[in-house]
């Protein structure tokens, strides 16, 4: 009998977390005068990164969340973004800074998300953001690997003494997504471009998370028959007319044949990173005015 998965929802579960949050922005801006900040920078015109900039300042609109975006041009100095770096921490008005990566390459972008006041890290990507993750504290978590763990919660998937595999080393993802699943009892192990016998390791995870940026990374033949897969791979390809379409890491067809649950490409983890960042933004939001 062949198995089909059962598709983990991204679109569906955002959707339930921004009703949610809507009526939250709407009681918190009564009470305090004024909605949550979020400032989002982009710098240059790659059209991947302004679609993503679009979905976010939509997602705000959707909630109540005011949205401050500044797109510079490509040649923009490194200094011009740390000076409006500078205002936004100071900006009242603000509760949440994102620097749109991936950055033109003479930009230092750990150089310019060093800069972001901590408190303001929307991204979670801040050493001292990592740093409480590393101790297990409360704070503003990465997007992306948070909002996986939002989706196994929601689907009421075990993970306490599974075997995690996550593919992937990433500082956005890779490392932060086994963090947080050591912090809910997982066994987890971190896979990568050197690891040898990559569909061995694969093979024995009750919960994988491929996290790479490769089309078709993850096949068949590596996937434990009803293994959860997570996708969080955004890749785009030119399809036979001549369009493109975004894909993820695993070949979908084969491996939903074959796994319990997946998620889609698009669909599934990245309207779930976008969820997150909202919430990251209201969390700073209410550690502002709730000392």
């Amino acid at each position: 009998m062949v198995m089909t998965a059962q598709l983990l929802d991204g679109k569906a579960l955002a959707a339930k977390i921004y009703t949610e949050m809507t009526a939250e922005v709407a009681t918190l801006t009564a009470q305090y005068g004024r909605p949550p900040g979020l400032a989002v920078l982009m710098v240059g015109d790659n059209p991947a990164s302004a679609a993503y900039v679009n979905n976010k300042e939509k997602a705000c609109q959707r909630v109540g969340i005011t949205s401050f975006g500044t797109h510079f041009p490509t040649q923009t100095t490194q200094d011009e973004i740390l000076r409006t770096i500078q205002d936004l921490n100071q900006d009242d008005r603000v509760d949440g800074i994102l620097v749109q990566l991936p950055l033109p390459g003479h930009l230092d972008s750990v150089a310019l998300l060093l800069a972001i006041d901590p408190r303001k890290d929307a991204d979670g990507l801040h050493p001292d953001n990592l740093g409480r993750l590393v101790r297990g504290d409360e704070g503003l978590r990465s997007c992306t690997p948070a909002g996986v763990m939002k989706m196994l919660e929601e689907y009421n998937i075990a993970i306490a003494g599974k075997h995690v595999v996550v593919i992937g080393r990433s500082i956005l993802v890779g490392k932060p997504q086994a963090l947080m699943l050591l912090e809910k009892d997982a066994t987890v192990t971190i896979a990568h471009s050197k690891s040898e016998n990559l569909s061995a390791i694969a093979r024995d995870a009750d919960i994988l998370v491929a996290a790479v940026g490769r089309v078709n990374l993850v096949t068949a033949e590596m996937v434990k028959p009803g293994a959860v897969v997570i996708d969080v791979g955004m890749n785009r390809i030119t399809r036979p007319d001549g369009k493109s379409r975004l894909v993820g890491d695993v070949d979908f067809e084969a491996v939903q044949a074959i796994a319990s649950f997946i998620t889609p490409v698009p669909g599934g983890v990245g309207q779930m990173t976008v969820a997150m960042l909202l919430s990251n933004t209201v969390l700073s939001y209410r550690k502002r005015f709730e000392k």
